[in-house]
């Protein structure tokens, strides 16, 4: 275990990643902002006693300067930050503080260490407007107000504009990810939870297609990725599923009529909401291309792999 990573934050990305890197024989070291946490996700994974745990203040550059210089990692990953699209219009101080200002803390003092450790800051595909329902790195970024994109925007930005000091910057890209650690209340985790227990359940709009990925494949395609020089990346399975599909998948396996079980609630509408948001498929053609990579968890297998994990 030579290799040490550094993963800033205690969620779902972050516990999944430390799996796969401790399959790896790589070395893992967690920071939170409180060492009180009891790390749910870490024991679900069965890990907790593998990794050590810091607490670190991401808006304290003299604390992450320690940190850095203490355990001097080969990998950072950034996988803090407030994630909520809805909350972040309510925690506008937090989601911006939790995302860009936290990300330049570290950027200078890898700037200031001369640093050639290689950094990667999860990103969300909401930043960018979609050609033709398709997203790649060439799209435009989105005008939409809410905070969570407009944080996560700026700080996409900053880390193409700290690559001029030749440091090893990451943007990496997401779309929504899928695993029996989500929150009760995503959609598909809600979904499937209605369907196995015959519940009504309240949902928006069920018109939409959506790009989603299964976690295990995501983290699977950081490993490789961070082999890789530094760049830009959109990392997703690039298929499409809407939610009405998503209804009758997953109500189906326990024989039901999702009709009979779910009503439409508009406050679960959000405001200029995309009818298709999805990663290309040629995002990830150098997974396959360098690594024979390729996603397999998607559409109906995925549903029936949520619904079988509950």
């Amino acid at each position: 275990m030579n290799k040490i990573n550094l993963i800033i934050g205690t969620g779902i990305l972050g516990a999944y990643l430390s799996l796969e890197l401790l399959n790896n024989k790589e070395k893992v070291i967690v920071t939170s902002r409180s060492k009180k946490k009891n790390y749910e996700n870490f024991k679900y994974l069965k890990i907790q006693k593998k990794i050590r745990f810091l607490k670190l203040n991401i808006k304290n550059k003299n604390e992450i300067e320690k940190v850095i210089s203490r355990y001097n990692p080969n990998k950072i990953f950034y996988f803090a930050g407030q994630s909520s699209l809805t909350k972040s219009q309510k925690l506008k101080k937090e989601t911006y503080d939790s995302h860009f200002v936290g990300t330049k803390n570290f950027l200078d003092v890898l700037k200031k260490k001369k640093s050639t450790c290689k950094f990667f800051k999860a990103n969300s595909g909401y930043i960018f407007n979609p050609k033709n329902g398709k997203i790649n790195l060439n799209c435009n970024f989105s005008n939409n107000k809410n905070y969570y994109i407009q944080a996560q925007k700026k700080t996409f930005k900053l880390i193409n504009k700290y690559r001029k000091f030749k440091l090893n910057l990451f943007n990496l890209v997401f779309f929504q990810i899928e695993s029996p650690l989500r929150p009760k209340d995503f959609f598909i985790k809600k979904v499937c939870l209605g369907a196995k227990n015959k519940k009504l359940i309240k949902i928006g709009n069920i018109s939409t297609f959506r790009d989603y990925s299964w976690i295990t494949e995501i983290v699977k395609s950081i490993f490789l990725t961070s082999k890789l020089k530094s760049k830009n990346y959109i990392i997703s399975a690039g298929k499409k599923i809407s939610g009405k599909e998503i209804l009758n998948i997953a109500f189906k396996l326990n024989n039901l009529d999702y009709r009979n079980y779910k009503r439409i609630d508009k406050k679960f509408f959000r405001k200029n909401e995309k009818k298709i948001l999805i990663g290309s498929y040629k995002n990830t053609e150098y997974l396959k291309n360098k690594f024979n990579f390729k996603f397999k968890i998607f559409g109906k297998k995925l549903i029936e792999k949520m619904y079988k994990s509950l």
